[in-house]
């Protein structure tokens, strides 16, 4: 699985299922392009840990909510390292809101962020990828609410049935440039997000999910650095759904009494 001189960027990778990405593809050979939008002192903690496996990182800013001038940041990793072979969008926001509160400027600042950003993001790359003309991986991480609806949270869930959509629209315009897309879809991780720290997946306790507990970010980067290897040569327009058996009971629905 292993690939020599070859570059990744991963977007939001100072923490959470981000970190993990960078630091398994920086183990599979692949230099890494780390991005952070207000924990740079984590991104730095990341670019050590991706030193330490002898691989070379670089970081900057991005700021998704601010399109298009927040992404430059892309276009300044792809100069740096002078190519770019795949792409993690793991950058997102999320918030909820019954249906009949949200607010149009929510709304908006979510499909900024987590659909306009990976848009962006994942069309700067591509377009470096044609030019090399050798191919590349991008890989978008969704949730498991890319196909099931999440209560009180119509956008974040309808941004993440859109960049599902994206991710398969990509995949088939792309895989003509040898450009592999696919989705991967994490079910309740234990990252800052759900208050949670690296590692507390497996002794944590949550009954609705098959499995009894939330996902380690390993379980979930794991995937993503298999799509991101030769491994993965014949896999591209496809959604992963790594949730603990959430999707099979979705136990999300309650009648009204």
């Amino acid at each position: 699985m292993s690939k020599a001189n070859k570059v990744v960027i991963v977007t939001a990778s100072d923490s959470g299922i981000g970190k993990k990405c960078a630091l398994l593809l920086a183990q599979q050979g692949y230099d890494v392009g780390i991005t952070w939008h207000s924990d740079e002192q984590g991104a730095q903690e990341t670019a050590d840990q991706v030193r330490g496996f002898g691989r070379r990182a670089e970081t900057v800013q991005l700021d998704l909510a601010n399109l298009p001038d927040g992404a430059a940041g892309i276009d300044e990793l792809i100069s740096r390292f002078g190519r770019v072979d795949a792409l993690v969008n793991n950058a997102g926001a999320m918030s909820k809101n019954p249906f009949l509160d949200v607010t149009l400027e929510e709304w908006r600042k979510l499909f900024t962020v987590d659909v306009d950003g990976a848009f962006l993001c994942s069309q700067k790359v591509a377009r470096a990828m044609v030019s090399q003309g050798e191919g590349g991986r991008i890989v978008n991480i969704t949730s498991v609410h890319e196909h099931t609806p999440l209560p009180e949270a119509c956008a974040y869930t309808a941004a993440k049935h859109a960049l599902g959509g994206l991710t398969k629209s990509m995949a088939m315009e792309l895989v003509h440039h040898k450009i592999l897309v696919n989705a991967v879809a994490p079910g309740a991780v234990a990252t800052p997000m759900n208050d949670m720290k690296e590692g507390d997946g497996a002794g944590s306790k949550i009954p609705e999910i098959p499995l009894g507990r939330a996902g380690d970010t390993e379980e979930i980067a794991s995937l993503v650095a298999w799509l991101c290897s030769e491994s993965a040569s014949y896999t591209t327009g496809q959604s992963f759904i790594v949730d603990g058996g959430f999707m099979f009971a979705n136990p999300h629905f309650k009648p009204k009494d």
